[in-house]
């Protein structure tokens, strides 16, 4: 089933074959027209203006997904626009997921995700650094 949001080129959606990940917070597939301008955002962490990184595994989460849409806002850009995550975690477990998740559902909005690889890592640039995010966007 494909959804988009009418300003966004972006199309996303689960074709029949593939289970519904819909259910885990993101598409199998993205499909962005020729013609459109794309925007990639370097792996957001959970750092504040000052650098400085919250040792809580959510609440570096929750700043890494405000700063990727601060990245998104400089560039003409929104959550709808996303055709592409990354998501780094380190000591990655179930319950990170749903925390990750729950997360993602505040800071994007109910609707269609965009694709997404999340990859387990041991450890990040910075010391006590648990999250990372980066993105690609298409704007019209």
């Amino acid at each position: 089933m494909a959804s988009t949001l009418s300003k966004s080129p972006v199309r996303l959606f689960n074709p029949v074959g593939l289970y519904d990940a819909s259910v885990n917070g993101y598409s199998h597939v993205g499909v962005v027209p020729s013609g459109v301008r794309m925007v990639f955002i370097a792996g957001q962490g959970g750092e504040d203006e000052q650098g400085s990184l919250d040792p809580d595994f959510r609440q570096q989460v929750r700043r890494a997904l405000a700063n990727l849409r601060t990245a998104l806002a400089a560039a003409g850009a929104g959550p709808s626009d996303i055709v592409k995550l990354t998501v780094l975690i380190v000591d990655h477990s179930e319950e990170r997921l749903h925390v990750f998740g729950a997360e993602l559902e505040a800071a994007l909005g109910h609707g269609t995700k965009p694709t997404c690889t999340l990859i387990p890592v041991p450890r990040l640039a910075l010391d006590g650094m648990l999250f990372e995010i980066e993105a690609v966007a298409a704007l019209g």
